[in-house]
């Protein structure tokens, strides 16, 4: 794959690809929602100027290997219906954070679960990371099941000084084959 084109993933019902301008409707209901953000801390997205305005950020982040945001679709359907990240690397890059959403109507379908299972896969095996961390609200129960249905582990101690109401899980790469690995 070439340096700078965007690694769409795809598995056996969802397309993962690149954050579109076309996608601005999307963003805006899932960085606004209150029912999606429910657990979430993170600036609203309310008009289309900031929806856009997220896209460029996320595009560039991608440009300067901060961030990996996809895009989650139904494998024939290009419609957004969530995202799905890696951001947040340590400096020497070993270390990330996964981030996702989903529209209400998709949940309980093994969606996220089969897009976290790919991204996952493209962490340690594409990027070479060692570790992928969660941060999730204390009570976010979907959450909290779907990371250890993926062998994440709750990293005890460890805490989220920008949201005390946040835990944090965390997977190697080591324990992670055996779950990614078909």
């Amino acid at each position: 794959m070439e340096q700078n084109q965007f690694p769409d993933i795809e598995t056996v019902r969802l397309l993962l690809r690149k954050l579109k301008k076309s996608d601005w409707q999307m963003i805006s209901y899932l960085r606004s929602d209150k029912k999606v953000n429910e657990f979430v801390q993170r600036p609203s997205a309310q008009s289309k100027e900031k929806a856009l305005e997220f896209i460029s950020k996320t595009n560039s982040g991608f440009k300067s290997r901060k961030l990996y945001y996809w895009t989650i679709t139904e494998k024939y359907n290009d419609k957004m219906i969530g995202s799905i990240c890696l951001w947040n690397f340590s400096q020497d890059r070993k270390t990330a954070e996964v981030g996702y959403d989903l529209s209400p109507k998709y949940q309980k379908k093994g969606i996220m679960d089969e897009s976290l299972k790919s991204v996952l896969e493209y962490g340690f095996k594409t990027l070479n990371v060692d570790l992928i961390e969660a941060f999730t609200h204390r009570r976010n129960e979907s959450s909290k099941i779907l990371l250890e249905r993926n062998g994440f582990s709750l990293v005890e101690g460890k805490k989220d000084e920008h949201n005390r109401d946040n835990i944090i899980y965390g997977i190697r790469a080591k324990y992670a084959y055996a779950i990614i690995s078909p």
